[in-house]
């Protein structure tokens, strides 16, 4: 393994200078392998005891996902009789990327040839910066998965943990699910098939049922005793403290139990000694816990209604002429409405202990969402509002291509929310209710429908009627706008 580096750029004017509180980097450092980020408030005696700190768990560090004996993850299917798909026709060039990620993937061990009678298909998706990544339709076993009903933990109890802390470190587990492995039981069954031939999984491959579950339970076995400095949503382990000498002896137990429990850390997305976060949607730290102002800013930077539609009902009375006066009066009006839409208790805190719903809706030129739950008086109330302005290139996708990626964007921005718990979601576009046994002939909507396999739903359709709110946060043009 090559030098590790615990990085921060230097501001102008000297290595001491000051920098905005709160304001983080990547560092990038000349020859290093592994780099570690720091927070640019720390002084020059903190950063180099996390220097040595970091430096004496330095195989800790690593891009390589570790092999951990302290959690095994199994596949009840009950008397379901073996599922075997057909592999999706590919091009000539997908066979290659699947040739080359076989071949890498044999290397590391983290898959072996099968003689299994299960077979699911392949798929791969591209991801933003133009890579590609190599996916198992794993739907069908998922339909026969028995569920594993383990808890998530309570983002709301993290969040009033971490808000007390005075500095916070945030530690990423390299491809933390590839550090789990498969029981035997489970490997026959995560088998997929290629042009190649049949492999199967020697590890917890991504888009199987329970998945989360498995991996929230090995977490929460690694911090057990730790709570009251440490603590972690799947993959993402924050550690907390009220001074910096509590907070290198903290850093340092976690760091100890993460390398007697096999597994390694994505050194790149580590970030030290922070002073305030964004966590889970909120601003925490230094004894403050604030939600995101982009949570409701889909409602404060709605425009003015336009002057033929005005929505206020004195503006749209027969008697009114077709081009109203807007005045100082409807301004207020509009300006209150607003006001009372992002304020408590209409926009309500989250209860983990409750169901979420989830309703999505696409327009012409945008995506919106909103997420609730229902509260003491059994209606519904808004928690989070979303939207998103399309590209041009988006723009024109067909309707249900828009739908389903409202559907999309909306689970990924509410995933610490909905991740690992089962929940509604409503559309009203009724081809969507198929989104769970899309073919391959639609390309884009397979991927999609395979990016949301982690996550526990049923789609229920409603009228357009039904579904306000979101339909107008959809039709208006702001930039996106997500809590």
């Amino acid at each position: 393994m090559g030098e590790l580096k615990v990085c921060q750029f230097t501001a102008q004017g000297g290595d001491d200078a000051e920098w905005p509180e709160g304001v983080y980097y990547e560092g990038k450092c000349a020859g290093g392998v592994e780099e570690v980020n720091l927070s640019m408030t720390l002084g020059r005696m903190q950063r180099q005891q996390i220097q040595e700190l970091c430096t004496s768990y330095a195989p800790t560090f690593s891009a390589t996902p570790g092999l951990t004996e302290r959690a095994y993850h199994s596949i009840d299917t009950g008397n379901a009789h073996p599922i075997r798909v057909h592999p999706y026709r590919v091009s000539p060039q997908a066979k290659t990327a699947i040739e080359r990620e076989i071949q890498d993937m044999l290397q590391m061990g983290v898959i072996r040839p099968s003689e299994s009678a299960w077979a699911s298909p392949v798929v791969l998706v591209p991801k933003p910066d133009g890579e590609i990544r190599f996916c198992v339709d794993y739907r069908k076993l998922n339909a026969v998965t028995r569920p594993d009903n383990y808890p998530m933990p309570r983002t709301d109890e993290l969040l009033e943990k971490l808000g007390r802390a005075q500095f916070i470190s945030s530690l990423d587990l390299t491809k933390g699910y590839w550090q789990v492995p498969l029981d035997e039981s489970a490997k026959e069954r995560s088998a997929f098939i290629t042009h190649l031939g049949l492999y199967e999984f020697n590890v917890l491959p991504f888009g199987l049922r329970n998945a989360p579950a498995t991996f929230q339970r090995l977490v929460d076995g690694l911090l057990a005793g730790l709570g009251e400095y440490a603590v972690a949503y799947l993959d993402d382990v924050a550690i907390f403290s009220d001074s910096w000498a509590d907070h290198l002896e903290h850093l340092q137990k976690v760091l100890e139990r993460i390398r007697e429990a096999g597994l390694t850390v994505k050194a790149k997305k580590c970030q030290i000694g922070l002073n305030r976060v964004t966590y889970l949607g909120h601003q925490v730290g230094q004894g403050t816990i604030s939600p995101l102002q982009a949570k409701v800013d889909a409602i404060q930077k709605w425009p003015v209604p336009n002057q033929i539609a005005a929505p206020l009902t004195d503006l749209t009375k027969k008697k009114q002429p077709n081009a109203v006066q807007w005045t100082r009066k409807c301004q207020k009006a509009f300006n209150k409405l607003k006001a009372t839409l992002m304020s408590d208790p209409v926009l309500r805190a989250p209860d983990f202990d409750k169901p979420f719903l989830v309703t999505t809706d696409a327009s012409e030129r945008g995506v919106g969402a909103v997420l609730m739950q229902k509260g003491p008086d059994q209606e519904f109330h808004p928690v989070v509002f979303l939207s998103k302005k399309l590209s041009e290139r988006e723009s024109n996708w067909s309707v249900t291509e828009k739908e389903c990626y409202a559907i999309v964007y909306a689970l990924e921005k509410l995933r610490p929310y909905v991740w690992g718990r089962r929940f509604h979601l409503q559309t009203d576009h009724a081809a969507l209710k198929w989104l769970h046994t899309v073919k391959e002939t639609n390309k884009k909507l397979l991927r999609w429908s395979l990016a949301l396999q982690d996550f526990d739903f049923d789609i229920q359709h409603i009228s357009g009627a039904s579904n306000k709110v979101a339909d107008a946060l959809s039709r208006e043009s702001f930039p996106e706008s997500t809590g």
